[in-house]
């Protein structure tokens, strides 16, 4: 019986590109993971979409003079554009500059405020004098109170992870002009998260199967203590407040971008056809939601938006919160402002992008931080991508199609050694997508690519460009269960690497999307026209064929297909790389 599963993943600021830290970080694995469920055959949502009223952007619009509206649309684009050719297949990549998006906010809002989650309370902000303006969290910087690091945010230290208030900071400044800001009274609404303190530490105990390190930092926080939480700011670019009065204050945007992982799946609903089809992963107690996030995002995805969950009532809370800890840059901290990052779009200039979702999978920074080397990903490349499974691939289909007239040989009786190689991979289905279901993809990855391994060493045993001048038979036995091993292998990988599995797809004669198709669309709302990323999963499973879509098992190649003219699976990459992209860093 298949299942319904929503993939959450966070909203980035449409600030500037996107680099390779957000990639491996939070939008490689739910893809990863979205794709093994829809070959399982599960019912699987996949939304996200552009943070447009960050801090972040407004930042970035006073920094550049213009409107914010005009920097999340340029960057909205581009996110649009980068997970396309990278292949991140989401249902719905929205933002949340969309009338439904503040309909569902502002309900959400409403509705806590009317059952007494939400309170008014006068708080001391800080304030620019030379500004004449309350500072939002991010246009503070300053030394965190709690690990000493200089360069803490208002909101968070990126450096403890502890959230913060900008009046904690020691040494306050003002991210403009420097000057060290002043208190102010203002009067803001605040987020009861007390209250759900009890509450939500009896849920997270339940919860052994979290990433441990999610689960610890969780629990630490929670049996620390909660306190009431600010949810508006005095700022004008954002989701009014829906009172009467508060015309100056907007809804603070880590309130409600976390509403987004909502108001997206309605909008979803909405855009098919089917408006109330969002229900079947948000009211129905089956459903498992999982938030695919970085480290910084932990307090927001398995505290917040929980107690969010919990006062407004009827929805499901998060089943897990897979996130990923920090990846480096060439054993530095990544820093944006110091150009020291490699950008996405940069990265699809020049290089094809399934060996990246390869490194980033088999050096992923899921229980530690890890670090991208241009070097390594050089020599993995070319290692592991070139000489071993795209090796595999290219000499079974070149020696079938020069020597078998183009076509899968017809095999004779199968010895010991062709059915255990068969028997291996075909075996390993179920064990790859328990780790994949779990979580655990650098694993996976490891498990699917050692039979990479297996594959290889029985062709080099059996050696069938030596065997067909004396025993045509038995090299086409050979290569038939080369074929078949590597029909299930690109099975297994394609969630890893959808590019250059749909194009062994091809080579392997058969038809059409291994799973689906995305594009850009636009949709027409009140508010504005808007283009969002969408995927179609195709409408049905024919794993006999190539029609429609391949389900997560065995091959089922047969004897006789045609083939057609194969090609490398990956482009060899020079050492000479290595320093030219080590010298773009920092530039």
């Amino acid at each position: 019986m298949s299942e319904r599963i929503g993939v959450f993943v966070a909203w980035p600021y449409a600030n500037g590109p996107l680099h390779l830290g957000h990639i491996a970080g939070a939008y490689l694995s739910p893809d990863i993971f979205a794709r093994y469920h829809r070959m399982r055959g599960n019912q699987v949502l996949m939304v996200s979409g552009s943070d447009s009223h960050g801090t972040p952007i407004t930042i970035r619009a006073e920094q550049e003079g213009v409107p914010p509206e005009e920097i999340f649309q340029r960057y909205h684009a581009s996110f649009l554009d980068s997970f396309k050719r990278l292949g991140i297949a989401f249902d719905l990549f929205t933002h949340t500059d969309t009338e439904n998006h503040y309909a569902v906010a502002q309900d959400i809002f409403s509705r806590l405020l009317e059952k007494g989650h939400i309170y008014r309370e006068v708080m001391k902000q800080l304030y620019c004098e030379k500004g004449s303006r309350f500072l939002p969290d991010r246009y503070v910087e300053g030394t965190c109170p709690h690990c000493g690091y200089e360069e803490a945010r208002g909101d968070q230290c990126d450096e403890c992870g502890r959230p913060l208030d900008a009046t904690e900071l020691i040494e306050p400044r003002c991210k403009f002009d420097g000057t060290r800001p002043i208190i102010r009274e203002t009067e803001h609404f605040f987020l009861d998260l007390a209250a759900f303190n009890e509450r939500l530490l009896e849920w997270v105990e339940g919860k052994d199967y979290w990433r441990p390190n999610v689960l610890n930092f969780t629990l630490n926080l929670l049996r620390d203590g909660l306190r009431g939480r600010p949810i508006t700011r005095d700022i004008e670019w954002g989701i009014p407040v829906p009172l009467r009065g508060y015309g100056g204050k907007r809804i603070y945007v880590w309130f409600e971008a976390v509403i987004g992982y909502l108001s997206a799946s309605i909008e979803w609903a909405k855009n098919r056809g089917e408006p109330e089809r969002w229900k079947e992963w948000w009211k129905e107690p089956e459903a498992k939601g999982y938030y695919f996030i970085g480290k910084d995002n932990i307090p927001f995805h398995a505290i917040i938006w929980p107690a969010m969950l919990m006062g407004y009532g009827g929805l499901n809370l998060p089943y897990d919160v897979p996130a990923n800890e920090y990846l480096n840059l060439e054993g530095r901290q990544l820093s944006t402002s110091r150009n020291w990052a490699i950008w996405l779009p940069d990265y699809l200039e020049r290089y094809d992008p399934d060996p990246l979702r390869y490194y980033l999978t088999i050096n992923a920074p899921e229980s530690r931080d890890t670090d991208f080397a241009w070097y390594d990903f050089w020599r993995r490349n070319n290692d592991e991508l070139v000489a071993n499974w795209g090796n595999l691939a290219h000499r079974a289909l070149t020696f079938s199609y020069r020597n078998f007239e183009g076509r899968v040989p017809e095999p004779g009786e199968l010895d010991e050694m062709d059915k255990a190689l068969l028997e291996k991979v075909e075996g390993e289905f179920e064990p790859i997508g328990e780790l994949i279901g779990s979580c655990k993809f650098k694993a996976a990855l490891t498990q699917a690519m050692a039979l990479t391994q297996e594959a290889n060493r029985y062709l080099d045993r059996k050696k069938p460009w030596k065997v067909i001048a004396d025993n045509r038979e038995g090299a086409g036995t050979s290569i038939y269960v080369a074929l078949r091993a590597i029909d299930s292998l690109k099975i297994l990988l394609y969630p890893f690497l959808p590019f250059s599995s749909q194009r062994l797809h091809e080579y392997l004669g058969y038809e059409g999307d291994l799973l689906g198709r995305q594009w850009v669309e636009t949709f027409e709302e009140e508010r504005k026209t808007h283009q969002a990323l969408v995927y179609e999963p195709p409408i049905a499973h024919y794993p006999d064929t190539g029609t429609a879509g391949v389900a997560w098992g065995p091959s089922a190649l047969p004897a006789g297909r045609a083939l057609k003219k194969p090609k490398p699976l990956f482009a060899k990459l020079d050492e000479g790389i290595v320093e030219e992209e080590r010298a773009r860093l920092g530039g």
